[in-house]
């Protein structure tokens, strides 16, 4: 049986919110439209360009800023770099002046509400979110190719098809300890007695050195705490139309009663002084994950973990960790987030990470199921015990549907990661509890369950906003 080589970095993507589907993966499809026009040398000579955005990208790319993602991939910014706070300007000045300069160099006339088609009624067969680019060159001929965002930020060209061969995934690589289901994971760590992050270290050694990995995860911590202090202390609205209000701002106020801090490090300070009561414990869980994902939905900067739409949960349950159970190390840190992304990885191969072909257990559900496996190992647990609290994790998302108000990440998808986050500890400490020799469900038999799901969920329930609380909800949208 083949093996996809998946890193840790793959899992754990920097980005732009609020979708990795709809935002972050049409944003690198566009990139490497780019590059391939580049390659073939025919940059210099396209005159114009369309875009063509098929079924859940059509559906919900308004909300999830799918034609601002594609319009700075095509002009060659990249997001994990770009300032956000420039995104607003830059569309402002495409629109007005109708111009697009292409990878940054090369001018076109360009109209986004002409250029760029919403085919509402037109899904490719292959996944959901499809977008086609198509240029007409100087001397009359056309050039076109077809993308898929398949979840979690990854793309695949269609000519890929086949071998699924993503943007950072190669099939040159060879890892040590191959690994597609959670049964291979347990059959590495009983054959060489290591830990599962330890495994996972030693994967990441066909692509990088130790020290290189450790720095690397180091950088992904720092944006999500950045993230998440900065979603804790930003007030007002989320844009989109909904006006809804952010609340991890007042959350954050009203538990630290006005005690002052200047930093991050102060702030972690404050917190732990006041205590570790059931409910104040729950209250900061669930103001670090509607920090993140007010972050996400407001175009911030965030860490794909997997996804965009689900970004809050293993920051929220990391931060416990690192206030609430004596977590505040590097090494400690480094070890949650390999054990998380691994779990992660396993899902795409066995399932998916993509709400427009799983719904929101594809999100959510993977989340919680990575961030309860990292807090188990991380707190003590058997290699056994991180994949019972990872299976107990998602066997209590099941089924979840993935219904956007308005086709935006707000609602329910904000709260939804505070419920994650909140599952994963109780899946943790659940595991940590239990013996699991008497388990009945193991984490491949929940993976399949969850596929299983996905194939007979109704389309409608899948990131199109078409179904349950997007279609009984009547909100009126003055933005979208």
């Amino acid at each position: 049986m083949s093996h996809e080589a998946i890193s840790v970095f793959d899992m754990f993507k920097i980005g732009v919110g609020p979708s990795s589907s709809h935002t972050l993966g049409p944003w690198r499809a566009a990139q490497q439209f780019t590059k391939k026009l580049e390659e073939k040398d025919i940059l210099n000579d396209v005159t114009s360009i369309e875009v063509l955005l098929y079924g859940s990208l059509a559906k919900t790319g308004v909300g999830h800023g799918t034609a601002i993602a594609v319009q700075l991939g095509l002009s060659g910014d990249d997001p994990v770099t770009f300032n956000v706070e420039n995104i607003d300007a830059k569309i402002a000045d495409i629109n007005t002046m109708h111009k697009l300069l292409l990878a940054g160099r090369h001018e076109i006339d360009f109209t986004p509400t002409d250029d760029i088609e919403f085919l509402f009624t037109e899904t490719l067969p292959f996944h959901p979110n499809g977008l086609t680019f198509l240029v007409k060159l100087i001397n009359g001929n056309n050039f076109a190719e077809t993308y898929y965002s398949i979840g979690g930020g990854f793309v695949v060209q269609e000519e890929q098809i086949g071998i699924i061969k993503t943007a950072r995934s190669s099939s040159d690589i060879t890892l040590p300890f191959p690994i597609n289901t959670a049964d291979e994971l347990l059959h590495w760590c009983r054959k060489t007695g290591m830990a599962i992050h330890e495994v996972v270290m030693e994967n990441e050694l066909a692509w990088r050195s130790e020290a290189e990995t450790k720095k690397g995860l180091l950088e992904i911590w720092r944006v999500m705490k950045e993230c998440m202090y900065r979603g804790c202390h930003t007030q007002g609205y989320l844009p989109g139309g909904l006006n809804v209000k952010r609340r991890a701002f007042a959350v954050n106020q009203r538990l630290l009663q006005n005690k002052p801090y200047h930093n991050y490090d102060e702030w972690l300070a404050i917190i732990l002084e006041g205590g570790h009561r059931f409910n104040y414990i729950l209250d900061w869980v669930s103001c670090f994950a509607l920090a993140v994902n007010e972050e996400n939905a407001s175009f911030g900067r965030v860490v794909t973990a997997p996804t965009n739409g689900a970004a809050g949960v293993i920051p929220a349950v990391l931060q416990y960790f690192i206030i609430f159970c004596d977590g505040n190390d590097d090494d400690k840190i480094i070890k949650f987030l390999l054990t998380a992304s691994e779990i992660g990885s396993i899902f795409k191969k066995g399932a998916t990470i993509s709400a427009a072909m799983g719904g929101c257990q594809a999100e959510i559900g993977v989340s919680s199921a990575m961030a309860a496996a990292a807090l188990t190992e991380s707190l003590g647990g058997t290699q056994r015990q991180v994949l019972m609290a990872a299976e107990i994790a998602m066997e209590h998302h099941l089924g979840m549907t993935c219904d956007p108000i308005g086709g935006l990440v707000q609602i329910p998808c904000i709260e939804r990661n505070t419920m994650g986050a909140i599952k994963a500890i109780t899946a943790c400490q659940l595991a940590l509890q239990s013996t699991p020799d008497f388990a009945k469900v193991s984490l491949d038999g929940v993976i399949k369950t969850m596929w299983d799901t996905a194939l007979d969920m109704n389309s409608k329930y899948k990131e199109t906003a078409d179904g349950g609380l997007a279609a009984n909800i009547p909100i009126s949208l003055s933005e979208c």
